[in-house]
This record gives C-alpha cells, structure tokens and sequence, in this order.
C-alpha cells in the first residue's frame, strides 16, 4: 500500500491509517490567510481563547467535523472526519474517511474512532484487524498525543490546547456555515504550557505531542460565536524531521457545531477488543 516508511512518525500514522508515507513524506507547507482587523470585542482576547475549552464544557455536546490536510507542490492528500462528543464526559465517536490511495485504488472503508481521555479505540482499522473487532491504543504512546496520527484532531484536544496561547489578536467577524456570527481570532499556542494547564489524560496526551513536534508553538486561528464556545479552530503543526528527510508541515481544521444534540457513546466490551498484533502496510 505504501512505498516505504517515515521513521517513528511514519509508523504511527502507516499502524493506524496505512497512509504514513503519504501523510509524513510528502507534507509540505501550509498557507495561513489573514483578513483585516474591523473592531474589538468585549473582553480580554487572550482569556477569552484559552477558556474555550471551559466553554464547551459547559456547552454539554455537539456535532464535529475534522479535516487535516496535507500540502506538498502540487501533491494534497486529506482526511476527513464527521461525529459527535459529550465534553463533559470528555468522550466522543468520529468516522474518519480516508483518501484514495496514491495508486488512483479506491480509499479503505471508513474507520470509526472512539475518544475518551487517555485512550483512543478503533473499529474496522484495516490489515490484521478481525472485522468487528475494536483496537485499543494508549494516546499517551504516540508521538503526536493523537493530535494527528489517527487522521483526526478531536474537538476537546484542540480546544485544549488553546489553554497554552501565549499570544493572540482579534481579527474581525465572519459568518460560519450554519449562518452563525463567530470572532475571529489569530495566534500562537504553546503545547508545553497547554499541558500544564489541563487535567488527566488530556495533560499525558499533550505531553506525549510536545515530544513529537518541531517546536512547542503552534499557530492556530480559532473562531467562537456570541456565548464564547469555539465553532472552528485551525492549527498549524510543524513534524519533527526524520532522518533525512525535512520538517513537515499539517493543518487540521475542526468545526463544531449543533450544540446540546443528545450523544450516546459507550467503550467497547473486553470481548469486543482485538489484542493480537496489528500488520502495518
């Protein structure tokens, strides 16, 4: 399925998505747009991002979309991702739809991922995965915090890392999708400090990610409606080289919306779990 393999990050993403030489080798740089600043909101910008995750919190649940995109010369490949989270349970379900291979081959059948802090499981993984069956991964243990690797940001992991912004500014308005009104907001996070600001799993998966990244800034540009809950945030991840090979670069966008949607998401039973070895392609 794939040529050949990228280091400790290729390996992550090739065991969870069979695309790690697509996704590591060929990433490229990500381009930001900027708009014009048209006024300033009440408050003080930088509380009002690095408590988005409060904010949701306090929102209960909603509907989620996720893309990361990749760029590479003329190359793009993305990965898309539709679902629901109960931010107060802090557990979510996302189906992750990946792209065709670089054969032209019709893309793998979707795979649906399960979030709850600490841990990340996944139905229909792919290779040696019995159908049915659910695999088990320790978020901890990725060398992305599962920012990335699982081919989705998830809505409770990017808002808190917002915990970390060490600088941002209000941009101006804009109109979402669902007809919404959202500030636009444009800075920088630090995932070392978003670290230290959050709790439990969410604070081992952010440590696990400020070892795997080129740096502990992150450029993010996020936008939050008139009760403060974060509707879309974009983050711009920088991979640490491999051998030989360049820094790579990610964006990941995840949007949220339909707030207060009622979510029903439970763990797999023991005897749902595959433990065997996973084949990585």
């Amino acid at each position: 399925m794939v040529g050949r393999r990228c280091g400790r990050w290729g390996a992550a993403l090739a065991a969870l998505t069979g695309l790690g030489a697509t996704l590591v080798c060929t990433l490229g740089g990500c381009v930001a747009t900027r708009t014009s600043t048209t006024g300033s909101p009440a408050g003080d910008p930088l509380l009002t991002v690095r408590q988005a995750a409060e904010v949701l919190e306090r929102a209960g649940t909603s509907r989620t979309r996720t893309v990361v995109r990749t760029v590479s010369g003329g190359t793009r490949v993305t990965i898309k991702g539709t679902g629901v989270f109960d931010y107060r349970r802090r557990i979510g379900r996302i189906q992750v739809t990946l792209p065709r291979e670089p054969s032209g081959a019709p893309a793998a059948e979707p795979i649906t991922e399960l979030v709850i802090p600490g841990a990340l499981y996944m139905k229909n993984r792919g290779a040696g995965v019995p159908a049915g069956k659910w695999v088990r991964v320790d978020t901890s243990t990725l060398p992305d915090g599962n920012l990335l690797a699982n081919g989705a940001t998830d809505p409770l992991s990017a808002a808190e890392l917002l915990r970390g912004t060490r600088e941002v500014a209000y941009v101006g308005r804009r109109r979402v999708a669902d007809g919404a009104v959202v500030r636009h907001y444009s800075g920088t996070t630090d995932i070392r400090k978003a670290a230290h600001a959050s709790s439990g799993g969410v604070r081992r998966q952010l440590r696990a990610a400020a070892e795997g990244f080129a740096g502990d800034a992150v450029p993010f540009d996020a936008y939050l409606d008139g009760r403060g809950r974060l509707r879309e945030v974009r983050h711009w991840f920088t991979l640490d080289a491999e051998a030989g090979d360049a820094a790579s670069a990610v964006a990941s966008t995840t949007t949220m919306y339909d707030f207060g949607i009622p979510v029903e998401v439970g763990t797999p039973a023991p005897v749902d779990l595959y433990t065997g070895e996973i084949e990585a392609s």
